[in-house]
């Protein structure tokens, strides 16, 4: 029986092709659209997850997501190292300032070009912060000690040299960041010298992250009475990072988060107070909708024609429950195509705007949720062809 209802559905090819291509294009709408809604999300907390070594963030107790900078006094640092089970704690600044690159400065004919960059701080001493040796892409990460030194993204390079041949980037590969060393630009009116370059996660602001030590980020940022952004802590072996994050809340007051907490804090900010989630899950809904539309509707015309077919079996002693089985098991066939196809669209359209400014990440979780929403599309357009076969009188075979 199972073999007729195969074959019974893909007779009419025309219908075939239309309940699978809707399918197809809900598929690919909810798993497209999750995973730039994704990619956003990864991108407001991606200067949280950059950073490792450190267990927790500690920071004043009004903070809400990671941009959301309420600089501190520096004795705040010390009052956190004497807090009992901080292994370590270390100065992080974070603020935005901007980079001016002017033809006496770079040397070229090129005018001048003015950018908004995000600017890290780094403790002096141990460089706690800064990226791994491996996302290093040009230089060292020991230059960042000389005079005037700094570290730029490489991806946000494009915006600081917009006329560099850029197209030469994927051909000569980690070479090609060579030429941006020892390059001079200028931040606040003071100095600055390129010594490396290196990949770090593309901000939500899409502004050129720029790594220094954190003395000298209080002289390339605008001069404020407070200059410590964040304290990097880490916690004595054996201690859970939370009890001692609670143990910090209490003895100073400020807010102390494990990194994992703080990113998500991040996260949820941007989901509560912002029209991200709404606007994308319009978007998912209405490929929900149409795709229920198109599949319901071919699915139903598609049992109305075959109406004479199913009465026969039913003539011939088939059950209900049989015939229902029978257009479950094409509506499975059908639900598998399109979620296949969709899914497999989505990542190849994924793995084209892989080196874009669009955000695309698609976390294996979000697979089953797509999958659940074509098996509930399925249900519903096979719903109403279900009760007109139930329904249905043998009889009818004989008119």
């Amino acid at each position: 029986m199972g073999w007729i209802a195969l074959k019974m559905l893909v007779g009419d090819r025309a219908k075939f092709l239309g309940i699978v291509l809707g399918l197809t294009f809900s598929a690919l709408l909810i798993t497209q659209q999750g995973s730039i809604f994704c990619g956003l999300m990864l991108r407001t907390c991606g200067q949280v997850t950059d950073i490792t070594g450190a267990d927790l963030w500690v920071m004043d107790a009004t903070v809400r997501y990671v941009d959301d900078v309420k600089p501190m006094l520096e004795n705040s640092l010390y009052r956190v190292r004497g807090v009992e089970g901080v292994l370590w704690a270390v100065p992080l600044y974070k603020g935005q300032a901007r980079v001016k690159i002017s033809p006496e400065v770079s040397g070229g004919n090129r005018p001048a070009v003015i950018e908004q960059v995000v600017l890290l701080g780094l403790d002096d001493s141990t460089l706690v912060g800064a990226p791994p040796e491996h996302r290093i892409l040009a230089g060292r990460l020991r230059d960042l000690r000389l005079p005037d030194a700094v570290m730029v993204d490489c991806d946000r390079l494009q915006k600081l040299y917009p006329d560099e041949d850029w197209k030469s980037r994927k051909r000569l590969g980690r070479a090609f960041f060579d030429r941006f060393l020892r390059r001079q630009i200028e931040m606040n009116d003071h100095r600055a010298v390129i010594v490396g370059v290196c990949e770090a996660t593309r901000t939500f602001q899409t502004n050129p992250v720029v790594y220094t030590t954190y003395s000298r980020a209080k002289t390339f940022a605008p001069q404020e009475r407070k200059a410590l952004s964040y304290i990097l802590a880490k916690t004595e072996p054996g201690l859970a990072p939370e009890a001692v994050a609670r143990r910090i809340n209490s003895m100073t007051g400020l807010g102390a988060h494990t990194s994992r907490d703080f990113m998500w804090m991040t996260i949820n900010y941007y989901l509560l107070y912002t029209g991200i989630p709404f606007n994308f899950g319009i978007t998912a809904l209405l490929g929900f909708l149409v795709g229920t539309a198109i599949a319901g509707q071919t699915f139903y015309n598609f049992a109305i024609e075959n109406i004479k077919q199913f009465g026969a079996l039913k003539a011939m002693g088939a059950t209900n429950t049989r015939i229902v089985g029978m257009i479950l098991l094409q509506a499975m066939a059908v639900g598998l195509l399109g979620y296949g196809l969709g899914v497999g669209m989505a990542a190849g359209f994924g793995w084209m705007v892989r080196d874009s400014e669009l955000a695309y990440f698609t976390p294996w979780r979000l697979l089953p949720i797509t999958a659940g929403a074509i098996v509930l599309i399925c249900v519903l357009s096979s719903l109403l062809s279900v009760l007109r076969v139930v329904r249905l009188e043998p009889a009818i075979v004989f008119r």
